[in-house]
């Protein structure tokens, strides 16, 4: 039976508008009755999740009930810093998509062992902990290369897409590869939107696609 979906977002508005298109995109629809009914929070407001945790876990906590009383059944969240803040979602009694989770098993679904991550501080530590777990090593970006990653992931912010934060980008997931990464996770759902599979020269896991085909899935 279809489920109501419930999307906490706006972390950031454009990382959040791209995965509500490829959850409508990958829904297996024949007309607008087929598609799932979406409840989305677009919230930019939320505090620095890396800056400020405990006001954005209570602000994720209440965006969370409103979702759930306006009807929602399921939560997902596309972002993955603010996993670090689920246990205030999870708080209101719903099932959340664990998106971390699933990306993780999406990416050590080939086998790979050590697995390049394009993630915020925030992210990469809540991958470090989930690789761990299931025995594989993460692949990190060191020296100035983290803060050139997070000058990428401010430029989608303020609405830069342009050649110079992509060639950037491609430069730092090469860089993975470059020590030894079988498989690169995007890792913050900024990534995707200067980054593509083509231009990886190993598998791209997609952090907000693997987020929507799994609300298709349990929604759906």
């Amino acid at each position: 039976m279809a489920k109501v979906l419930g999307v906490l977002g706006g972390m950031g508005p454009a990382a959040t508008v791209a995965f509500l298109a490829r959850v409508q995109a990958l829904t297996p629809a024949k007309g607008d009755a087929d598609h799932i009914r979406i409840i989305a929070d677009i919230n930019p407001k939320v505090p620095d999740r890396n800056r400020q945790p405990d006001a954005a876990e209570s602000v994720l906590g209440q965006m969370a009930m409103r979702l759930r009383d306006a009807g929602a059944q399921v939560l997902a969240m596309p972002c993955n810093t603010a996993h670090a803040q689920a246990a205030g979602i999870s708080k209101v009694g719903l099932p959340f998509i664990d998106m971390i989770a699933e990306t993780t098993e999406a990416a050590l679904g080939n086998g790979a062992k050590k697995v390049g991550v394009l993630a915020t501080p925030g992210g990469e530590a809540l991958y470090t902990r989930t690789l761990q777990a299931k025995g594989s090593k993460i692949v990190r970006l060191t020296g100035p290369d983290r803060e050139t990653f997070m000058a990428c992931v401010y430029a989608v912010k303020r609405g830069d897409t342009g050649e110079a934060p992509r060639a950037e980008m491609r430069r730092l997931a090469a860089a993975l590869v470059g020590a030894g990464a079988e498989v690169v996770i995007a890792g913050c759902t900024e990534v995707p939107l200067l980054l593509g599979t083509e231009d990886v020269s190993v598998p791209l896991v997609d952090s907000a696609e693997v987020l929507a085909q799994t609300c298709v899935r349990v929604c759906g």
